[in-house]
């Protein structure tokens, strides 16, 4: 299933890299059937002298098992694609061990005014001095943080609100603080970090909410990205064989180097050849596309993808279902 779900997304991107139209289905049930088949026989051999009986047993155990899936559809879909993904509910992983720059430059689109700027939305030449700017902040601020995170001196606090029907979350509220250090250089990071989120020196922690421009006294603005939105950014980026380009089947992919040096969150390969040590693997298109086991980052990347894919999921009543039986 862990394998069906990770050829599911990359899939998924690919075919969004095709402006092709994406297909989520959730594996509701997962049934194992078995099947103890028993026969026996017993004769006798007529033409041998003194009569000597034989005969002989057999048993066989089949597995048959059955997969329940449910396509995402209108209320489901909408639910789980197409809503910003709450603060509060993304914060959390990153107190889960999860590295905040990743987490946050996939599923953030800014942080009060400083802008995870998208290359493939603007033309060629099309330079905006000022949102690239606010772009370049945002990865420094990115930077920071997780330099922070990784020392122990970033917390991330979530205020529980009582609810029903699954609200819980929505209605939560999720704070951030920086804890003071005595290392020189920590302590400077700390400073110029609380400068750019406007940490107020009488507020301990700052609420961090859904918007976006300037922020309120007390608050980190966190404009938040739909799931349809992250698996677009990370579609566009994905390097596209030249003839596939050149026939008009998409366009030239992004080039995300000169993005204020940010590399790609994602290498995903491509080639007619099916690989043969692939984290995840998928044919589309006459081409194979796969991700190397050996490269961390981009596995890393994925599989943080693949969190917030089921962090989306709603539990709304299910539509059709589909049933697989399977035969081994």
């Amino acid at each position: 299933m862990i394998e069906a779900s990770k050829r599911q997304t990359l899939s998924n991107l690919v075919r969004l890299r095709y402006a092709d139209t994406p297909g989520f289905l959730d594996t509701t049930q997962l049934i194992s059937g078995y099947q103890l088949q028993r026969s026996g026989f017993l004769g006798v051999a007529s033409d041998t002298f003194p009569i000597r009986p034989n005969g002989g047993i057999a048993a066989q155990l089949q597995e048959s098992p059955t997969f329940t899936f449910q396509p995402v559809t209108g209320d489901a879909y909408a639910h789980n694609f197409l809503r910003p993904l709450p603060p509060a509910s993304l914060l959390p992983l990153a107190m889960g061990g999860l590295p905040i720059d990743i987490l946050l430059r996939l599923s953030v689109q800014s942080i009060d005014l400083f802008s995870n700027n998208r290359p493939f939305s603007r033309n060629a030449g099309d330079i905006d001095a000022e949102v690239d700017a606010h772009s370049a902040d945002f990865f420094s601020l990115l930077h920071d943080l997780r330099l922070l995170q990784a020392a122990g001196l970033l917390n991330i606090q979530l205020q529980q609100a009582s609810g029903t029907n699954g609200k819980e979350i929505e209605n939560s509220r999720v704070f951030m603080s920086i804890s003071s250090t005595t290392d020189p250089n920590l302590a400077a990071i700390a400073e110029k970090t609380k400068k750019q989120l406007n940490f107020s020196p009488k507020s301990e922690r700052m609420e961090v909410v859904y918007g976006v421009g300037a922020p309120s006294p007390g608050q980190i603005k966190m404009l938040t990205r739909s799931m349809l939105s992250i698996l677009g950014q990370i579609a566009y980026q994905i390097q596209i064989p030249d003839d596939e380009v050149s026939s008009g089947n998409t366009r030239k992919s992004v080039d995300v180097a000169g993005n204020n040096g940010a590399k790609p969150l994602m290498n995903v390969h491509s080639g007619h050849k099916q690989p043969d040590n692939a984290f995840v693997s998928i044919l589309y298109d006459h081409y194979y596309y796969w991700i190397d086991r050996g490269d961390f980052e981009s596995k890393l990347a994925f599989t943080i993808t693949q969190m917030l894919l089921e962090l989306s999921k709603t539990t709304l009543n299910p539509g059709a279902v589909v049933t697989i039986p399977v035969n081994k």
